[in-house]
């Protein structure tokens, strides 16, 4: 009687021993789930991305940053807002991670290592004064104005006043993109040479007889000035688009051949030339470029 006490003992031991070896086995597999393992983790993208450069792409560049940023809160992307030039000769540099450039590289700037990718296109837009009777200018008289060859408005089918020309400094993207596309390089006679597209903007509204050039994504809802037509075409988001509005030019970022940028910076890059980018760059007011 006694052994089969303890045989009996023993079997109930080894069966406790089974059930919670069944349990712990269950416990792992409901956990893991089959075939994975609870080590397996998604590392969240973090560090920062320095962008510099034209002032034009500021509506561009921050649709895309809050974006992207909102889309990963452990990444910090700046904006320093220095003209193209200064984005540019900053990558050069290595002092950002990508610049931003409102025109196409230029011949000796690409033979120095840097490679453009256009994010999107620009139309340049002619600004005089609201209360300015102009209305259509031709690429002509826009190029002969801002030579100093048409002094006033009545020239051009205006109200008799001095025509006062209002434009960008020396780097500037959009300067360089207005004076290739006109004819006009290094041959402009300025009232007023200013450093950022607002300024521009506030000067020709400030001034009754001015007029300038800025970024389309600028002058949209800017308040005082108003867009003229160019050959009877208005700039607009379709026009830069089909190519029928003549005073055009890319948004470009500028990277360096031969140097990798940061897993962050690399993100961001590939984020600003995505198809998800495209509803941001036209509600900033650019136009995506064609895939």
């Amino acid at each position: 009687m006694k052994i089969k006490r303890v045989l009996t003992a023993m079997l109930a031991l080894a069966m406790t021993a089974a059930v919670m070896t069944g349990c712990q086995s269950n416990e792992a597999t409901s956990s893991t789930g089959t075939g994975s393992s609870t080590t397996e983790s998604t590392t969240e993208l973090s560090g920062t991305v320095a962008t510099n450069g034209s002032t034009s792409m500021e509506e561009v560049i921050g649709a895309l940053s809050e974006q992207f940023m909102a889309d990963n809160s452990g990444v910090k992307v700046s904006y320093d807002p220095t003209g193209s030039g200064t984005g540019i000769e900053a990558v050069k540099t290595g002092s950002c991670d990508i610049g931003l450039s409102s025109r196409a590289l230029k011949d000796e700037e690409v033979e120095a290592g840097l490679k453009g990718t256009t994010v999107a296109l620009d139309g340049i837009a002619i600004i005089v004064n609201e209360n300015s009777k102009i209305e259509d200018l031709t690429v002509d008289q826009i190029a002969k104005i801002f030579m100093g060859e048409v002094t006033d408005w009545s020239e051009v089918g205006g109200d008799a006043g001095t025509i006062a020309c209002i434009g960008r400094e020396a780097g500037s993207g959009t300067r360089d993109g207005f004076e290739s596309i006109t004819g006009t390089d290094d041959k402009c006679k300025l009232s007023q040479e200013l450093t950022s597209t607002g300024a521009v903007i506030e000067g020709v509204k400030n001034n009754p007889g001015a007029i300038g050039y800025a970024s389309l994504s600028a002058v949209e809802n800017a308040e005082g000035i108003k867009a003229i037509t160019v050959e009877g075409v208005a700039c607009s988001e379709e026009t830069v688009k089909d190519g029928s509005y003549k005073i055009q030019r890319p948004f470009v970022l500028v990277t360096k051949e031969g140097t990798e940028l940061s897993e962050a910076a690399q993100a961001f890059f590939d984020f600003a030339l995505s198809a998800d980018a495209e509803a941001l760059i036209t509600a900033a007011g650019a136009v995506p470029p064609a895939k």
